[in-house]
């Protein structure tokens, strides 16, 4: 009996020492995840070697994705299969799914309510999901192709822009309510706050421009316009966005312009562009902010940026139409 117990308790230790291994690599491992559209997979690649460890089938159109706050799982919106996909990330496999509204595009998450806020792109509303119960708590009505979702800081507010409706709606969470609209450009894609939480910045995609919402007053207070050098002003379709934390320093992909751009925030001013591929399109930055990923959705790959040089060093192929970039880091 004192050997089985022995055995026993060396076996329990081996597998708590395996255990703490498997979660200690869930995280921190700076892999960069891509979602591609046509071919409904997930491209998965090594940061130093930049070498392709995985090419992960998922539900099909994947488009935003987000990790939750540990970075065990990451979370992947499904267009066409109207799902969440989650992803392990110690195993990049699939180990589950959340149900949606129709086609949906971006999400927000709000982890101490366990809520996930999604745009159904198709059926004209925000699905407020419980995480853990896996059901649709409420359905939102929102103007005509939502798409951005931005979750404020508290929980206590969503918003959501309408590119149909040329729309940011400011929805109360706690009511589930849109308590209040603001007219912005032609049709609005994605957000980004400033760190100070003072502006939110909203992407225009048709009229090639970012506006900036006071978000104590919600009202427009400014906007900025984009043109690189030989390119026409139709080609400027700004997508998606990111602030780095000190607030200093705005980017801007550019779409069909092939550029992103480098904004000084507290001037508003683009102080460069860089060229970057066809359709520049969803942008991931490392945590220290040293690293710019963007995917060029017509080039199906996507572009390495090196934010001191402010120059791309390398382009990857990935696969087609890809949407989306996030770092587990």
């Amino acid at each position: 009996m004192p050997t089985l117990r022995l055995l026993s308790a060396l076996l329990c230790i081996a597998g708590l020492v395996a255990g703490a291994s498997s979660a200690a690599s869930a995280k921190d491992t700076g892999l960069v995840f891509v979602s591609n559209e046509k071919t409904n997979n997930l491209i998965i690649i090594d940061p130093k070697t930049f070498k392709i460890v995985k090419d992960l089938k998922v539900s099909r159109r994947p488009r935003d994705m987000h990790f939750n706050a540990d970075h065990t799982k990451l979370y992947v919106a499904c267009g066409d299969d109207d799902v969440i996909d989650i992803i392990d990330v110690a195993k990049l496999e699939v180990v589950g799914k959340l149900s949606t509204g129709s086609s949906p595009e971006t999400f927000g998450i709000d982890e101490k309510r366990r809520r996930i806020y999604v745009s159904n792109e198709e059926g004209s509303s925000l699905s407020v999901i419980d995480m853990d119960q896996n059901i649709i708590i409420q359905e939102v009505p929102t103007g005509a192709e939502p798409e951005g979702v931005f979750v404020s800081q508290d929980g206590h507010f969503v918003y959501v822009t309408s590119e149909v409706g040329d729309l940011v709606h400011l929805i109360d969470a706690d009511s589930g309510n849109v308590v209040q609209d603001v007219v912005v450009g032609t049709r609005p894609r994605r957000f980004a706050a400033t760190p100070d939480g003072k502006e939110l910045w909203v992407s225009t995609e048709l009229s090639g421009e970012v506006y900036i919402i006071d978000r104590e007053k919600f009202v427009v207070t400014g906007k900025i316009e984009f043109l690189p050098p030989g390119m026409r002003k139709t080609d400027v379709t700004p997508v998606d966005l990111r602030i780095a934390n000190d607030g200093k320093t705005a980017y801007v992909t550019l779409g069909h312009a092939a550029h992103v751009a480098v904004v000084d925030v507290p001037t508003r001013k683009v102080q460069s562009y860089i060229l970057v591929g066809k359709r520049s399109w969803g942008l991931g930055m490392t945590r220290d902010e040293k690293t710019l990923y963007v995917a060029n959705g017509f080039g199906d790959d996507i572009t390495v940026i090196d934010l001191k040089t402010r120059k791309a060093t390398i382009s990857i192929p990935v696969g087609r139409i890809p949407w989306g970039v996030v770092i587990d880091d």
